[in-house]
């Protein structure tokens, strides 16, 4: 069995490709437990994002922010933001995601006005999207246009989703949402990053707290504080969980052996990595091999 891989550079920002050829548009299915991690694992990207779930529900962190949104609802989450998705209640969740380019949402006259504020504002990162008020309710029905729009492509497609994004757009910025900006808030964002990309880069080696702490301009204390907040671990538990993550590619090569593996990663010793796997993905190494291998 070949599980879906999510790939990320090494500021964590999603690789995929968010258009078709003919717009800066992405509008695709996702079930959270086909991929490899078995999870979605921690990303951003420039493009904002709406989640329209179909069925089951899934647990989104957004920035220090979680979230459990259920069939039928939606979820806004903006530009730049890091966010993640678990079915952590085993669902089979399923959701619509709809990925756009800031600069599509409005022609270049009104993104200044209506667009550029909201996707800059530090106290917006995310949106739930309740189906049962009529703004919610306008949102959700535009998402399933969009879809139906993008997989029938008639004549003028195009233009019916700019439409229908003109409509998604408007029922949102109108929710009585005020953005702000606060620089310190955009620094802090700008830091968590800064110290992801530099676990990314290095997470095979030796690190020591001060290292990641370093790459964030912190002291240990302070880069502790970040992650608590941020993302509800310490650094060094983080870093354990990323090698888990590595691990799951290296393991589908039938060649390689545990202990290959383990010390690829940055584990030093085999056991310990067993020990963290079989923590996470609640069987061990060997046994996650043997079921990637089964037809």
């Amino acid at each position: 069995m070949q599980a879906n891989n999510f790939e990320v550079n090494q500021s964590l920002k999603e690789l995929t490709q968010h258009r078709t050829v003919e717009l800066p548009i992405a509008c695709y299915e996702t079930k959270i437990n086909q991929n490899i991690h078995g999870y979605i694992p921690l990303h951003w990207h420039e493009e904002i994002q709406f989640v329209l779930v179909v069925s089951g529900e899934a647990t989104f962190q957004i920035n220090e922010e979680k979230l459990i949104v259920r069939e039928g609802e939606g979820l806004f989450i903006n530009s730049g933001c890091l966010h993640m998705a678990e079915d952590k209640k085993k669902t089979d969740c399923v959701y619509i995601c709809l990925n756009v380019s800031p600069h599509f949402v409005l022609p270049q006259e009104l993104y200044t006005t209506y667009v550029l504020p909201f996707i800059q504002a530090t106290n917006l990162s995310c949106i739930l999207v309740d189906s049962n008020t009529q703004w919610g309710k306008n949102i959700v029905e535009a998402i399933l246009k969009i879809k139906e729009l993008m997989e029938q492509k008639v004549q003028f497609f195009e233009m019916d989703i700019n439409m229908q994004l003109t409509v998604i757009w408007k029922n949102l910025i109108c929710n009585g949402f005020q953005p702000e900006y606060i620089q310190t808030e955009k620094l802090k964002s700008q830091r968590m990053k800064q110290m992801l990309s530099w676990i990314q880069v290095h997470y095979s080696e030796k690190i020591k707290l001060e290292d990641i702490a370093k790459a964030g301009q912190l002291s240990r204390s302070e880069c502790c504080r970040y992650f608590k907040r941020t993302l509800k671990t310490t650094p060094l538990n983080y870093v354990i969980g990323y090698r888990i993550q590595k691990s799951l590619l290296l393991l589908q090569q039938e060649e390689t052996s545990v202990t290959e593996v383990a010390y690829e990663v940055g584990f030093n010793s085999t056991s310990y990595f067993i020990e963290k796997f079989k923590r996470s993905m609640n069987m061990t190494p060997l046994a996650y091999k043997k079921y990637l291998m089964e037809d």
